[in-house]
């Protein structure tokens, strides 16, 4: 039996990382609509072991960590640019459980994965767009330090959110062929 497409599926198939984005991005009461609705992604426990604080105006601010945390002065330059690509920008953090008697780290880890993809389709769904960044930046002490993430804690990176530039090429990926990732047992 085929069924006919649903916007959930429209939006996983359509949905690209955005390298390049304009305003507007999702006002305060949207993204928190939206971070609830993500909030609703695979979590064993319902431990939510994630936050995401919001780097709007603080974008200058997290630039200069990110140059500090470099070692040119070039360097440092290209760092502090980095957060003003975008109007809104996540911080990722991972707030792992440690030893959890039902629930291990690794899972925790997979359940602000699965928060976090689960946010960027839902975006993507109600025309903004978005792209995790990470780099070398997420083990910087300056940067962690700057944010306050504590010892235990990972930070995972930025969702650079707004919308997707109108006149930039959208990368196009070759659809999966699913018959390389699937074995049907017995059959």
């Amino acid at each position: 039996m085929t069924r006919s497409p649903t916007p959930v599926l429209d939006a996983a198939l359509t949905r690209r990382s955005a390298p390049r984005l304009t305003e507007p991005a999702p006002g305060p009461a949207d993204l928190e609509r939206l971070v609830q609705a993500a909030a609703t992604a695979p979590d064993h426990g319902r431990l939510r072991p994630w936050s995401g604080a919001v780097s709007g105006d603080e974008r200058a601010r997290l630039g200069d960590a990110l140059g500090e945390a470099t070692d040119t002065p070039e360097q440092a330059r290209r760092a502090a640019a980095k957060p003003q690509r975008a109007p809104l920008l996540l911080t990722i953090v991972h707030r792992p459980v440690p030893n959890h008697p039902k629930v291990p780290e690794w899972e925790q880890l997979a359940t602000t994965s699965g928060m976090v993809t689960t946010l960027s389709l839902l975006l993507h769904s109600h025309g903004f767009a978005s792209i995790w960044r990470t780099g070398s930046a997420i083990q910087a002490p300056q940067v962690r330090k700057y944010l306050g993430v504590a010892d235990e804690e990972q930070l995972l990176g930025w969702l650079y959110v707004d919308t997707r530039c109108s006149s930039c090429a959208s990368v196009e990926r070759p659809p999966l062929d699913p018959t390389t990732k699937i074995t049907w047992a017995g059959g």
